[in-house]
């Protein structure tokens, strides 16, 4: 079976981790996959067996998600529009796919209907399984217009909503209201989670609070407030003394890692992001991090404290969300970033390590291996 799966992400990088074990996971079930790649290529991330396909890269400018720049750093124009379709519609015609799955859309990355629309069009036309991929927790909106558009555009064009969640954790109506109108086409894949690894030789995060802000495309401001923590008098015990590990990820820029790293005391490492980062969580004294899809299943299958400070800027609603859900379970604490300060973290810290040890959740995390299951089970369908 062959697949052909278009990726856009556009600021951190979750959504581009996430789509690389699906990816994996599809190639483990025996499919051959093609990779649509809309964003600028990540260091680590492994699509594995995979073939890449990568198209004209763009991001969005900032947090606001308003703006989106081209590999050239400049606005996305007509021009561009045209040669990304042409390598989209391209990739289709030689690939031929069985399946097309789509990540996102149409419950986001509007801004690439322009590619999105006449790719799903030839994939019907060519009697291809047509499936979104989508997370959990959607960012929330209060547009009546744009929830029928993404609607009409689910009945017309697709024949899965594959959601990589849980409905026992939170269903898909939570933050999707129209989810009933919809509902002969959404199959819950479970959670899309990294397989455990065990990195014995290593030490490392033993014992350690571990500060981690996945791409780092906006968790600056985190890794400055942890390291402004750890100084504070008022964090006390020994938690003050014990070692720090702070991850800066691959879109930290270069310079700030070096001031961080300048202004570190003794007992704190400033890194890079590492692909061990699983592994550091299951030997770690407490988390401090953002809560991504992936940070969080990374925790909950760690078992370790936990402290989180949800990415909220422009209208975003996603990881407040997931983290307001999981705090009322006991399983972690909630720092809002507005008003983040060394202050308000170490208030955090200390109500994580207050708490009972954080209770099991019991979740499925087979995510990419259903996700191959449900399409195979679409084409049979189509083709009976």
């Amino acid at each position: 079976m062959r697949v052909l799966f278009h990726v856009q992400h556009l600021l951190g990088i979750g959504h581009d981790r996430r789509a690389a074990l699906i990816a994996r996971g599809l190639s483990a079930a025996g499919m051959a996959v093609t990779v649509l790649r809309g964003g600028h290529p990540v260091p680590g991330i492994d699509y594995g067996p995979a073939e890449i396909v990568q198209l004209p890269p763009a991001r969005a400018a900032d947090e606001t998600f308003k703006t989106l720049l081209d590999e050239h750093s400049r606005p996305i124009d007509e021009a561009w529009r045209a040669r990304r379709r042409a390598a989209v519609l391209e990739a289709f015609e030689r690939i031929r796919p069985d399946a097309l799955l789509v990540e996102s859309f149409p419950f986001g990355r509007r801004a690439f209907r322009f590619e999105l629309l006449p790719l799903l069009g030839a994939a019907r036309a060519a009697g291809a399984v047509t499936a979104c991929s989508v997370r959990d927790i959607l960012v929330a909106k209060n547009n009546p217009d744009r929830l029928e558009e993404t609607v009409s555009t689910v009945e017309r064009l697709f024949d899965r909503v594959l959601v990589h969640g849980d409905p026992d954790l939170i269903p898909f109506e939570a933050t999707f209201p129209a989810a009933a109108r919809i509902a002969d086409r959404i199959r819950y894949t479970g959670y899309v989670a990294a397989p455990p690894s065990s990195n014995a030789e290593s030490a490392d995060g033993t014992g350690e609070v571990i500060v981690s802000v996945g791409g780092g495309a906006v968790g600056l401001p985190l890794l400055r407030a942890a390291l402004g923590a750890r100084a504070l008098e008022s964090l006390g015990g020994s938690l003050a003394d014990a070692p720090w590990r702070l991850l800066a990820g691959p879109d930290v820029p270069e310079d700030a890692v070096r001031a961080l790293a300048a202004e570190a005391p003794p007992g704190v490492v400033v890194e890079r992001a590492r692909p061990d980062f699983p592994a550091l969580l299951r030997r770690c004294r407490l988390s401090i991090s953002q809560a991504g899809y992936n940070t969080v299943l990374d925790l909950l299958q760690a078992g370790c404290r936990a402290v989180v400070v949800p990415f909220a800027a422009g209208s975003e609603t996603e990881q407040a969300t997931r983290a307001r859900l999981l705090e009322g379970r006991g399983r972690l604490v909630v720092v809002e970033e507005a008003g983040l300060t060394p202050q308000t973290l170490a208030d955090g810290v200390a109500r994580a390590l207050a708490l009972p040890p954080p209770p099991a959740i019991p979740l499925r995390l087979d995510g990419a291996a259903a996700t191959a299951r449900l399409l195979t089970e679409a084409a049979h369908r189509l083709r009976a």
